[in-house]
């Protein structure tokens, strides 16, 4: 994630129609996550009933693996309320369209395959890069913070971490493993995001929406040191509340299917790449051996999609076991003939004299 980071692009300036006018929050003190986060917050709500309904539309490219353009698609999402909005993804023969009504339903559309989680991603990349407040609890977590270049630049970074009683802060732990964030120097804005050590997101020419958000309009998303993903905004544009892209029509399906529990031996079964993990020099110079614990949801696509501590036996094992098994890959759990998201347990074994 740190030789490859480009200078972004911030242009803070009007778009399409929409006013801006960027100052440095008062209570903005890059060096404090907290203060970091609390006055980015407003910038980044989506959900403000304070914002005029609108209409984002943009094309995205994938790569292969070896780095190569390969298929296009476009992501187009509509907002009206904060209950109220729809997300569109379409490429080639394969689409998808969930919805939000006011009656608090969620129906959803799909023709083809299965699109990809990294397309999925799309809509929380535009509209809530951000964690949570309960993801940031002082009493679970803890901040780690660096700073890395962009371009010439140095920017504020910071990774939350949670705690793990009772070995308390993990003693080393390499930026982006947990979720990590990168800050503009002068103003509360995202530049990048990395996740599990290997997913890293880098946003750039952001534009304020309606005088209060920042909107990146391009998007870069590499998995390890391979780009996957590239993202455009082509149009962004006010909205009818009653405009009928906002209907689902009658065919539409709700979602029913929670994610399936399967064992964790079932689960092992069905990987099928990616690295092994390398046993700690301190926890081998300690003597310590045991199993690290991951709670994981595996999408559909048979990625990782989250992890977090269950138990562990020595702090440098979490960071092992996280960074390796978050570049492993599955084969889809089919119920019924149809994938569907799995929640498992992941099992790491360190053993002493392997």
């Amino acid at each position: 994630m740190r030789a490859r980071l480009l200078a972004l692009l911030l242009s803070l300036g009007s778009c399409l129609g929409f006013a801006q006018s960027s100052t440095v929050p008062a209570a903005y003190l890059p060096g404090n996550p907290r203060s970091v986060l609390t006055s980015a917050a407003p910038h980044y709500d989506f959900t403000s009933p304070s914002l005029k309904p609108w209409h984002l539309k943009a094309t995205y490219q994938l790569y292969d693996e070896q780095g190569n353009p390969s298929e296009q698609g476009t992501f187009e999402y509509w907002w009206a309320s904060p209950t109220v909005y729809r997300s569109t993804w379409m490429r080639g023969s394969q689409s998808h369209t969930d919805w939000h009504t006011a009656d608090g339903k969620e129906p959803y559309e799909d023709t083809g395959l299965e699109l990809s989680f990294f397309e999925y991603q799309l809509k929380s990349d535009f509209t809530s890069p951000l964690p949570k407040p309960a993801d940031y609890d002082p009493d679970k977590t803890y901040f780690v913070q660096e700073k890395e270049k962009f371009g010439k630049v140095k920017e504020p970074c910071f990774m939350i971490v949670p705690k793990m009683p009772p070995h308390g802060q993990l003693l080393t732990v390499p930026m982006g493993l947990f979720p990590s964030y990168c800050f503009d120097e002068k103003l509360p804005v995202l530049l990048a995001k990395w996740s599990f050590g290997a997913l890293e997101v880098n946003f750039g020419s952001l534009v304020e929406l309606q005088s209060q958000l920042y909107l990146p309009r391009a998007i870069t998303v590499f998995e390890g040191n391979r780009r996957i993903l590239t993202a455009t905004v082509n149009a962004i544009g006010s909205l009818s509340q009653t405009d009928p892209s906002l209907t689902p029509p009658a065919s539409a399906r709700t979602y029913d299917q929670p994610p399936a529990i399967i064992a964790a031996n079932v689960m092992a079964g069905h990987r099928v790449s990616g690295p092994m993990p390398v046993y700690p020099e301190d926890a081998k110079q300690s003597h310590v051996d045991g199993t690290v614990d991951l709670h994981a949801l595996i999408g559909r696509d048979g990625r990782i999609h989250e992890m977090e501590v269950a138990s562990a036996p020595w702090p440098s094992l979490v960071a092992s076991a996280m960074w390796a098994v978050s570049q492993w890959k599955y084969t889809p759990y089919l119920l019924n003939g149809k994938p569907v998201e799995v929640s498992t347990t992941i099992h790491v074994t360190y053993k002493l004299g392997n």
